[in-house]
């Protein structure tokens, strides 16, 4: 996968309003709050078959009912489309379960 220019980056963030560019790489990333620990765990199992299925794995950090996710291909050095499309996911999975 080539990785995204960053035009095409600021392109893909508009459509992902709550996703933001990691600081200390090139990546995005994201914070999840979900109603408890069990609304987290269903969350963080539904994307990781989707992710098994795109054989393109989140960097990700739970404790209770918050997931802070991290998106970057490393193979690319950076974001690709696989990043876009695994964020775009999560986001329709949380917008299911609610998550603020």
């Amino acid at each position: 996968m080539r990785k995204l220019t960053i035009d095409e980056l600021k392109a893909a963030l508009k459509r992902l309003p709550d996703w933001r560019l990691a600081k200390d790489r090139e990546a995005i990333s994201r914070k999840f709050q979900f109603v408890d620990f069990d609304a987290a765990f269903s969350f963080m199992s539904r994307v990781a078959l989707k992710a098994a299925k795109m054989d393109h794995h989140p960097e990700w950090f739970n404790v209770y009912n918050k997931v802070d996710v991290t998106l970057a291909t490393h193979d690319a050095g950076g974001v690709t489309q696989k990043d876009i499309e695994l964020a775009t996911a999560m986001d329709g999975y949380a917008a299911l379960m609610q998550a603020r």
